[in-house]
C-alpha cells in the first residue's frame, strides 16, 4: 500500500509444460506468444511427460508439437490425445523450422562420428546426412536441446537442432539449414484440461472419430457429412486404435468451430449416425483459414433452418 492507496494484486502466473530443457523448438514456439513467454515455464523431458503433467494437474497447460511439415504427424503426440488423456486444445502455433549441425567448440565435420537429435528432427536430414556424414553414428535424443547437452561434453560428436541450443550451450555451428526440403515448419498447440476459447472468426476444430461398423463405404458416408455442408478438412489422420490389425480411428482437423451451427450440426449428425466422437477442441487457427467459405455455408444453413422451423410452425395441433 503507498500512500494509503491499495494497489491492485498482481495477475495470476499460469504454469505451462513443454519439451525442455531449454532451447528447443518447443520453447522457441512458446516464447514468440507475448501472453504465454511471461508465464512459469516448466520444462520437461518427453511430449508424454507434458501432457501427463496436465492430467495430473501439476500444471495448468501443455505445450507440445503435434505435426511437422516434412514427417507429418507426431504420433506420440497424437496417440496420447487421441487415447490417453481428456485434454483440450486452446489454440495452435506453426514455427519456421531451421536444423543446424552444432559440435563442442574446434570441431569441424571431419570431427564428428555420431550425431544427435530428436527421432523426428533427425528423419528431416536423412539425405544430408547420408552425403555429409555417412559413416557416423545416428543417436537419439529426448529433445533437440537435450542432443545439444550431451555433445557439449562429448568430442567427435554433434547434434542437430536450434541456432539457440548451440547458443545456449557454447557449441559451433557446423552446418546451417540442414534439413532435406525447404519449408520445413512444425505446428504446436497449447492444451488445458477443459475450456474451448471464443470463436475467433479463422478457427480449427479438432476430432477423433471411430467408426461403429468397418463396412464398404463407411468412411465415405462420414466425409460425406462434411462435404454436404462445405466444411473444409484440413488433416486427416489414421491412427490404429489398439485393439487388433485393421482396426484404426480418423483425427480429422475441420475449419470451423463448434460455436457454429453448421459444424454442431455436422458433429451431432455424425456422432448419431455414423461413429463415435471424441472431441479435442476448438480453437483459433494460425494463419489464414476458410472463414469466407465457411461464413457463406454457415448463412445457407441458418436460412434453410429457418425455412424449416416456418414451416413447421404450421403445423396444426
Amino acid at each position: 500500500m503507498l500512500h494509503g492507496v491499495e494497489s491492485s494484486p498482481p495477475e495470476p502466473t499460469i504454469s505451462i509444460a513443454y519439451l525442455g530443457p531449454a532451447g528447443t523448438f518447443t520453447e522457441q514456439a512458446l516464447l514468440g506468444q507475448p501472453d504465454l513467454a511471461a508465464s512459469n515455464l516448466v520444462p520437461l523431458p518427453r511430449f508424454v511427460d507434458v501432457l501427463d503433467a496436465v492430467s495430473a494437474g501439476e500444471v495448468d497447460v501443455g505445450f507440445v508439437a503435434i505435426e511437422n511439415a516434412i514427417e507429418g504427424t507426431v504420433n506420440v503426440t497424437l496417440d496420447a490425445l487421441a487415447f490417453d488423456h481428456e485434454l483440450l486444445i486452446q489454440r495452435e502455433v506453426v514455427l519456421d523450422i531451421q536444423l543446424d549441425l552444432m559440435a563442442a567448440a574446434g570441431s569441424t565435420i571431419g570431427d564428428i562420428k555420431s550425431v544427435y537429435s530428436h527421432p523426428v528432427a533427425m528423419a528431416q536430414c536423412r539425405k544430408y546426412l547420408d552425403k555429409e556424414l555417412p559413416n557416423a553414428e545416428i543417436k537419439s535424443a529426448n529433445s533437440n536441446s537435450e542432443a545439444a547437452v550431451t555433445v557439449a561434453q562429448q568430442p567427435g560428436a554433434a547434434a542437430i537442432g536450434p541456432a539457440r541450443a548451440a547458443t545456449l550451450h557454447g557449441l559451433d555451428l557446423l552446418d546451417r539449414d540442414v534439413a532435406d526440403h525447404p519449408g520445413n515448419q512444425t505446428r504446436f498447440v497449447l492444451v488445458a484440461p477443459a475450456g474451448v476459447p471464443k470463436p475467433s472468426g479463422n478457427d480449427k476444430s479438432t476430432v477423433v472419430l471411430t467408426q461403429r461398423e468397418d463396412k464398404p463405404g463407411s468412411l465415405v458416408t462420414i466425409l460425406e457429412e462434411f462435404a454436404a455442408r462445405s466444411i473444409n478438412l484440413s488433416h486427416l489422420a489414421s491412427r490404429p486404435v489398439k485393439t487388433g490389425l485393421g482396426s484404426y480411428c480418423f483425427i480429422i482437423d475441420l475449419d470451423g468451430h463448434i460455436g457454429d451451427e453448421l459444424i454442431a450440426d455436422c458433429l451431432r449428425t455424425i456422432r448419431a449416425k455414423h461413429a463415435d466422437v471424441k472431441f479435442l477442441g476448438s480453437y483459433p487457427a494460425a494463419g489464414l483459414g476458410s472463414s469466407q467459405t465457411r461464413h457463406e455455408a454457415t448463412t445457407a444453413w441458418s436460412e434453410a433452418n429457418a425455412w424449416m422451423t416456418a414451416l413447421r410452425a404450421q403445423m396444426e395441433g
